[in-house]
């Protein structure tokens, strides 16, 4: 019941003012939001690329504005050489949305986002590092698959994100399956239609355990994506059916959330990537949060009290 007020109130201005001035809220994003500048999030990943990796994503989305896209691109781009100089790029990525580099504007949408990721990938690939283009709502899906073929013709190690609660997402991992392909597979975040997502929680379930069987049984890199024990433990069992090592997939968590888990997975040789979300532009990404299941408000509120 509390899914689509949710994600309605993420995309409006008067509700992220009230968020915005309300200090419990604010305490409990820096549990979850590693800074506002580049300055503060790196000794974050700093003290977490110790047993863990990383991947870095610059809040922000949905940019119609040409200038706020290429200051996306220039803050990726400085965020990427200042790991590359503290020695931080073999073990942190970099996450990028689409929209929030040109891919909503009015006029060649499509083509600034692809130039732009470029500059993005060019600058990862400068420091040994790879980039992750996230997903979005499912209107955008064709969109991000293209640019993600156009990217890879030149930068083979860019990967993307799919989300299991798609109904076309078994078919999408088939594709991305092949050999050099990165997948992050999600369960998904955004309300969307029957017609086009799986919207019960065990349909969910069992459709990301079916695109999962076919990313372990591929050539590629899968990473998972998910903090539920259950889906950790099948990926578990599903990379050894596969004689998988732990080189050739990876469990990825959200920073602040499960940190005990995630430090057990990387004690026992698991690779673990952390997604670390830094910038001003946090509150979509906090509301989709909450919204991806109404337990997630109490997970949040109980995260403050203890890391595990």
């Amino acid at each position: 019941m509390l899914r689509k007020p949710l994600l309605l109130a993420a995309r409006s201005q008067a509700c992220r003012t009230i968020v915005e001035r309300t200090p419990v809220t604010r305490a409990m994003v820096k549990r979850f939001v590693a800074g506002s500048t580049q300055e503060e999030a790196l000794p974050v990943v700093g003290e977490l690329t110790r047993d863990r990796h990383v991947t870095l994503d610059f809040l922000g989305e949905d940019t119609t504005d040409l200038a706020q896209a290429a200051a996306t691109v220039d803050a990726y781009r400085d965020m990427l050489a200042a790991l590359g100089e503290a020695g931080l790029g073999e073990r942190t990525e970099v996450s990028v949305k689409l929209s929030a580099v040109g891919q909503f504007l009015n006029r060649d949408g499509e083509k600034i986002a692809l130039d732009n990721a470029r500059q993005i990938a060019e600058a990862a690939k400068a420091v040994g590092t790879t980039v992750t283009l996230d997903m979005e709502d499912h209107t955008t899906t064709d969109s991000t698959l293209g640019i993600l073929r156009e990217l890879r013709q030149d930068f083979p190690f860019v990967g993307a994100v799919l989300q299991a609660y798609l109904r076309r997402t078994e078919a999408d991992c088939r594709d991305l399956s092949g050999a050099g392909s990165r997948v992050r597979l999600c369960k998904g975040a955004y309300d969307e239609p029957e017609s086009v997502a799986f919207r019960d929680k065990a349909e969910v379930d069992r459709a990301y355990v079916r695109a999962l069987r076919v990313l372990m049984e591929g050539e590629g890199y899968p990473m998972v994506a998910s903090h539920d024990p259950r889906m950790i433990a099948i990926a578990g069992a599903l990379a050894d059916a596969n004689g998988r090592n732990a080189d050739d997939h990876e469990y990825q968590m959200l920073f602040g959330i499960r940190d005990a888990e995630q430090v057990r997975l990387a004690a026992e040789g698991k690779r673990v990537r952390v997604y670390v979300p830094y910038g001003d532009e946090w509150y979509g990404y906090y509301m989709r949060r909450l919204a991806e299941r109404p337990a997630n408000m109490l997970f949040f509120a109980r995260s403050l009290v203890t890391r595990s």
